[in-house]
């Protein structure tokens, strides 16, 4: 664990056209860091761009998708041309769904895990021997407060976070001989386009996102842990209560949410109950 000074530093986003990841360019280049932008839309990270070099900030782009094996190379040569190397490498790039497991179909959980988990895990590898060769190197993953206690309606979503922590814990101990720290950030609810670019949206259990951080907030708070060198860190008042109450008595959040699942679909269970009565009386 290691404390940094960020100014800099070779710092690479990913999922940086928007929310947290445009968040993290913009706060990484005001504390002097030299900024590597990936995302999918080069007229985003090109309005960024212009962004951050008006306010004195150094950033070069690379237009990748972190599922694609030609994009993920892509992202290392943008890292060599650009600034000769990397130090930081920050896995922000994410997708969401919500609704009850039966109610989804097999694609959905496996594009999700193809990009929160597989495209996490991928251009984590590919972007390792710069990594290791970096100036107090560091690996952050974003990755969620139900990434570590699942709620009802988001479980395609937190199993690919819980996917996240469990490999960020592994290869923690595995890179502490190569110097390189492995920081995981879960963030609660944020104030960004998150949901509304989700891949489904079929909860009727609904949160509501804008009660949450700014994506500035979790920048700031992202870039604090690894200037500390902070190796977990969750966000939010309620995020940590949750996490705190889940650790000591988890039959807590379980009765909490049954119950919450069950209001909802109150009519569903009623019916069914009288389905069961009507058949038994036959």
């Amino acid at each position: 664990m290691a404390r940094r000074n960020l100014s800099g530093l070779r710092v690479l986003v990913t999922g940086a056209s928007q929310g947290i990841g445009r968040a993290l360019v913009t706060e990484a280049a005001k504390r002097g860091c030299r900024v590597l932008a990936a995302a999918r839309s080069q007229p985003l990270l090109d309005e960024l761009a212009t962004e951050v070099r008006a306010a004195g900030g150094t950033i070069a782009t690379v237009a990748a998708d972190i599922t694609k094996p030609d994009d993920r190379a892509a992202m290392v040569k943008a890292a060599t041309d650009s600034f000769g190397g990397l130090d930081v490498l920050i896995n922000n790039a994410g997708i969401g769904a919500t609704g009850h497991f039966m109610d989804s179909e097999p694609e959905v959980l496996r594009q999700i895990f193809e990009t929160n988990f597989f495209g996490l895990t991928e251009t984590t590898r590919v972007l390792l021997p710069l990594l290791k060769q970096g100036t107090t190197p560091a690996i952050v993953n974003i990755s969620s407060v139900v990434g570590k206690r699942a709620l009802p309606a988001r479980s395609l979503y937190s199993a690919s976070k819980f996917a996240v922590m469990g490999f960020s814990e592994s290869i923690r101990a595995e890179l502490a001989k190569d110097g390189v720290d492995v920081i995981v950030v879960s963030p609660g609810l944020t104030q960004t386009n998150f949901s509304k670019n989700m891949l489904e949206q079929k909860a009727k259990m609904q949160l509501d996102h804008m009660r949450g951080m700014t994506s500035e907030e979790v920048a700031a708070a992202t870039l604090n842990a690894v200037t500390r060198g902070s190796l977990d860190v969750t966000l939010t008042f309620r995020g940590k209560l949750l996490v705190l109450v889940n650790r000591f008595a988890p039959w807590v959040v379980d009765f909490f949410s049954k119950k919450t699942v069950r209001k909802l679909f109150a009519d569903e269970i009623a019916e069914r109950k009288k389905k069961q009565t009507e058949a038994a009386g036959k």
